[in-house]
């Protein structure tokens, strides 16, 4: 499947597609914990549940879509392998997938990608083809690979397969946690949140969506206030997951379902950061701890409320730690 195809095409996922994938994929991914802070709790004024995607497999909850399309293929697509470009969890976790029912599985990969998580998508067996920084490059680098295998396109986000797999997170919480007032993720390309949306309009309508986004990389909040995409190229961010713009099909579930985008600078994302590692004893990654900065920037707005907040992935390179550097 082209990106070209998959955007003309435009398929809205529903909440059916979610149960289709929770039962598709449940064999091969975590039902992950839901942790809680005193300490982070009095901090924010809020009650605050914590789905941890850090534990998941391959680290990360890209997993789930990635696991939802390669299942999902029949055997003469799957015959053909899969590939998509991606800066990491998705690699990683689309490589993680593609091990698992035996396929071929090509990733692009910015050349700045971190180590750790190139490393991982090795170890899942996946071959690499790197390209410059930008969604330019990315994009331009990909069409050249699917050209020449014929793999089917899994693309990181804007793939109604990956966003009722990755809706299954929050279908997960719901299930864990009752009486949620608001649930935030981080955004990038907004696969996340899409499927974040997609549970909560079917399953509890009175629950408020918002999205958190590095002031560095804020190309969705200023998508979100402008109302239509505005793309950026190449942003700068320790937050490496959320570099990329929105597309059509997740700004369909932003621009619909979205109370609102978030923002937070690269020193409060680093607090962020550390404040869980500290208080949890867990292994996030930056980008996981963008939502919890905004929550404490924007105490008014969440005091007093119970919040679901999904932290995306763990997978960070030991040797790069933001505030080592």
């Amino acid at each position: 499947m082209s990106e070209s195809n998959t955007l003309e095409k435009l398929i809205i996922p529903t909440f059916a597609d979610v149960e289709v994938a929770h039962e598709r994929i449940r064999t091969h991914i975590h039902l992950t914990p839901v942790l809680t802070s005193d300490y982070l709790n009095k901090l924010t004024g809020a009650q605050l549940y914590f789905k941890c995607e850090n534990f998941q497999k391959a680290g990360a909850f890209k997993v789930r879509g990635a696991s939802n399309a390669v299942f999902g293929l029949d055997e003469s697509m799957a015959s053909k392998g899969v590939a998509t470009h991606s800066s990491g969890n998705h690699a990683l976790s689309l490589s993680y997938a593609a091990g698992r029912r035996g396929i071929p599985v090509t990733v692009v990969m910015p050349r700045t990608a971190p180590e750790a998580k190139k490393a991982a998508v090795r170890g899942y067996g996946g071959t690499i083809v790197e390209c410059e920084p930008s969604t330019r490059s990315r994009e331009k680098t990909f069409a050249r690979v699917v050209a020449q295998s014929g793999a089917d396109f899994v693309h990181p986000y804007n793939d109604p397969r990956v966003i009722a797999g990755q809706a299954t997170c929050s279908r997960e919480l719901l299930e864990q946690v009752s009486g949620l007032d608001a649930l935030i993720a981080p955004i990038g390309g907004g696969g996340m949140v899409s499927g974040t949306c997609l549970t909560v309009s079917s399953q509890a309508p009175d629950i408020r969506v918002y999205a958190a986004e590095p002031v560095n990389a804020d190309d969705a909040a200023r998508s979100f206030k402008a109302g239509h995409i505005i793309a950026d190229d190449a942003p700068s961010t320790v937050a490496d997951g959320l570099k990329v713009p929105l597309k059509d099909l997740t700004w369909h579930f932003v621009s619909n379902y979205v109370t609102d985008i978030l923002t937070a600078t690269e020193e409060e994302i680093i607090d962020a950061m550390q404040l869980i590692w500290q208080r949890m004893k867990i292994v996030i990654e930056p980008s996981s701890a963008v939502p919890l900065a905004t929550i404490i920037k924007n105490r008014e707005l969440f005091a007093g409320k119970r919040v679901g907040v999904i932290l995306t992935g763990g997978n960070v390179d030991m040797d790069r730690l933001p505030w080592n550097n």
